[in-house]
C-alpha cells in the first residue's frame, strides 16, 4: 500500500491516468483508504482533504487522480439571480451546502431539502452528479 501525504498541481504529459473512485464524504476526510481502478490500493494521510481531479501519486507511466462519483441529487433550476439567491439561502437554511451552476442550484437530495421545496411549490427535477458544494464557512453558530 502506498501512502499519501500530500498532492500535486499539474498532471505530467504522456502518462496514463488512473482514476480512483471515490464518493464525497470519504473525500471530505483527511484519514482514509482507497483502490484505484488498476488495483493499486492507497492510504492516505493528509494535511487537508483532497478535491475532484486531483493527482496524487504519479510513476513512470501513471498518474493516479482523484476521481468524485456521482450522487442523487436536487437541481432547482432559476430564471434570475435573485431567485438563486433566495434558493441558495433556503437551503443554507436548513443547515445544508449547495452549489452553483449558471442556470440552477444544486443541493443534496435530502428528505428535509424535498419538504422545503414541495411545501414553498419549488420546481426540482432528480439529477446523478458529482456535487461539489461552495465551502464559505466552518462553522455555524447562533
Amino acid at each position: 500500500m502506498n501512502l499519501i501525504t500530500s498532492h500535486f498541481h499539474d498532471i505530467p504529459e504522456g502518462r496514463q491516468i488512473v482514476p480512483l473512485k471515490v464518493d464525497r464524504r470519504k473525500l471530505a476526510k483527511r484519514r482514509w483508504r482507497g483502490q484505484a481502478e488498476d488495483g493499486e490500493d492507497f492510504g492516505f494521510d493528509l494535511s487537508h482533504p483532497l478535491s475532484n481531479r486531483t493527482p496524487f501519486h504519479e510513476s513512470k507511466e501513471k498518474v493516479y487522480v482523484i476521481e468524485q462519483t456521482a450522487e442523487p441529487v436536487l437541481k432547482i433550476s432559476f430564471q434570475e439571480k435573485r431567485q438563486a439567491a433566495y434558493y441558495g439561502w433556503m437551503v443554507g437554511n436548513l443547515h445544508f451546502s449547495a452549489d452553483f451552476h449558471e442556470n440552477a442550484v444544486i443541493a443534496e437530495d435530502d428528505p428535509a431539502v424535498r419538504q422545503m421545496l414541495e411545501r414553498n411549490n419549488i420546481a426540482f427535477s432528480e439529477e446523478n452528479l458529482v456535487f461539489e458544494p461552495q465551502i464559505v464557512s466552518s462553522g455555524h453558530h447562533h
